[in-house]
This record gives structure tokens, sequence and C-alpha cells, in this order.
């Protein structure tokens, strides 16, 4: 059996890849490139480049590969983008990913885990945030998701389909072995953002809301650690494959850190300071966005292993140093490790 993962050559792709191969599990990857990186999916796993919507490839690859289960990732993701490119949100995140679930079906796959988000439940859910909260996007990125969910929902009803849909919260760090980690030079979250500003890579960062119904007036997310994500997907597969019934499960740790927490935890781990620049909120933002996470432990039974915020600052951090440094970059790539 073989695991399709779209988007594999991403930042999560990458590390579900990692995972799963050592797990044992055999792995083929599609993904466009658009985002991805090459160098991300390792040199004897299979990378086809091509569209999830693409039916044709999608048949030829279940067939091909002996296809039995799929996580899909392929996806834009950003809120604020979004809210300036609804359709194209939409057609990336909701209709791309209506056409795989329709050939993967054709085809005879039945097990989906499919990458959602917390940016479904809007500006300002319950906290923590449980699955059942009431779910009102502020953004055509969380809008996309939700309508995704509703199809895989209607899909099972419908065939022979069984889908786990995990809603991440805030996704940080990289492989504690540095096999992987945010390759892409216009990353956007927070961990990244502060951990490049901490080692001179960019000219500091901005904060965006400071004046929030929040304790310091910064926004407060649940960080969790890409690795541990990674294990949840593995959770959720190892759960459909012995029959366990569709899900829709909430995937961070519990608890929240503001941004000012955050800038704090990158300059002790990091032991730099780095200028900060004051700025409104962006559109599609929540302000707090934290997971009522006992769901997914109860029911796939996920104990994460790097849950601590210096723990994620350091990986990040290590990678970063990796990533960037010219003379280790092309070291790290020739030695076929990438």
């Amino acid at each position: 059996m073989t695991v399709l993962i779209t988007g594999g050559a991403g930042y999560i792709g990458s590390h579900m890849v990692l995972a799963l191969r050592d797990a044992g599990e055999s792995v083929v990857v599609l993904d466009n490139l658009s985002t991805g990186f090459r160098e991300a999916v390792p040199g004897d796993v299979p990378l086809v480049v091509g569209d999830v919507a693409d039916r044709a490839l999608v048949l030829e690859l279940a067939a091909t590969h002996a296809i039995d289960a799929v996580v899909h990732f392929a996806a834009r993701i950003s809120a604020p983008e979004s809210v300036r490119d609804p359709f194209g949100y939409y057609t990336a995140n909701t209709a791309k990913t209506t056409s795989l679930l329709a050939a993967l079906t054709d085809a005879g796959v039945s097990r989906v885990i499919f990458s959602s988000t917390a940016a479904v439940y809007g500006l300002a859910p319950p906290t923590p945030t449980s699955e059942d909260a009431p779910t009102d996007p502020a953004s055509p990125y969380g809008a996309s998701k939700l309508m995704s969910e509703r199809v895989l929902r209607d899909g099972a009803a419908a065939h022979d389909l069984s889908y786990v849909a995990l809603r991440y919260f805030n996704v940080a760090g990289a492989d504690h072995r540095l096999r992987s980690g945010q390759r892409s030079p216009g990353a956007s979250n927070l961990i990244t953002v502060a951990t490049r500003a901490a080692l001179g890579l960019n000219d500091g960062l901005s904060i965006f809301g400071t004046d929030l119904p929040t304790p310091d007036g910064t926004g407060v997310r649940d960080y969790i650690h890409v690795s541990d994500l990674a294990e949840a997907h593995l959770a959720a597969l190892r759960h459909l494959r012995e029959g366990g019934a569709s899900q829709t499960l909430n995937c961070g740790y519990g608890w929240g850190f503001s941004v000012r927490q955050v800038l704090d935890a990158v300059r002790r781990v990091s032991g730099n300071d780095f200028p900060v620049t004051e700025k409104p909120p962006r559109d599609g933002d929540p302000y707090v966005s934290v997971a009522d996470a006992s769901l997914i432990r109860d029911i796939l039974g996920w104990r994460p292993q790097h849950a601590d915020l210096d723990l994620i600052v350091g990986d990040a951090l290590r990678w970063e140093q990796l990533w960037w440094n010219d003379e280790a970059r092309r070291s790290w790539l020739s030695s076929g490790r990438a």
C-alpha cells in the first residue's frame, strides 16, 4: 500500500513524507512546485510534478502506485492574501479539492486525510475552541477550507469514502534532525519571521495589532510543532485503516502564547534582539486561536512529544541557521539529504 501526499514538497507536507518513511510506509508525492521545493522530497521518494485537479494524472497515480490513502496538503494558505484574491483561493482550495476527491473516488481510493484550519472558526471564537464551536470564517481562506470539509462530508455520505479533517492551529518548528523545515523566503508565520530577524536575515518584523482584546493587546495562538502535526496525521491514517469513522478534529496543544510572548522566547533562545514595528491588524486574522484538543487525543490516541515553545523556537532557529548559511546549504543539498 502506498500513501499519496499532495503538496508533499511544501513545509508541512515534507515533514509528513519523513514521518511516513520513518514508519516504513511507501510514499509518492504530487506537487506542482508553485510554492514547494524539489529538494524537500527525499531522493528515494517519487515526486510527480503536476496538479491535483488533473483527473487523468490522479487516476494514473492511483493505479500505478496502488494508492490506498491520500494526505491532501496542496492549498493556498494566507488569510490576508485570500482577502485580496478570493477567486484564486476558492479555485485552489475548494474547486481543486473537489476535483481530486472525485478522481480518487472513481479510482477506488477510500481514505483521505485533509489539511484544514482553525480559520474556519472566525475572528473571536470561544476559547479554547472545540470542534462544535460555531464556524464563521473571516477570510476566503477559512471559508474555502470549510467548504472543502463540506465536500468531504457529502462525498463520504454518497460514496465509499472515509476521512479525517484536521483543523490546524499555528504550525511552527522544524524536524529535530534538520532533515526539513521552512524553506520559503516569503514565509509569513511569526516564529519563522522572528527567528530570521534574530539571525539578521531580515530587517526585523511587524506586530499586526497591539490593542486587540487579549491580555497584552497582541494576537494569541496555539503553536504546534510540525513534527507533532505529522504524527497526528499518522494517527489519523491508522484510525482510517482500522475502520474508524470519519472525523473532524482540532490539532493543537490546548494553550496559547501572545505575539509578544513568542518574540520574548525567540530573544531568549537565540540570545539576540531585533527591531519590531507595530502596525494595524490584518484582515482575516483571528484575535485568539487556541484549540480544545481533547477530542483528537481521545479518538486518535495522539500524544504530542514537542509541546514546548522554547523547543519549537529552538528547532526553527537551528533550521534557519542551516538553511540560510550559503556554504552549509550547498553542502547539505549536494549530500542528497534534502
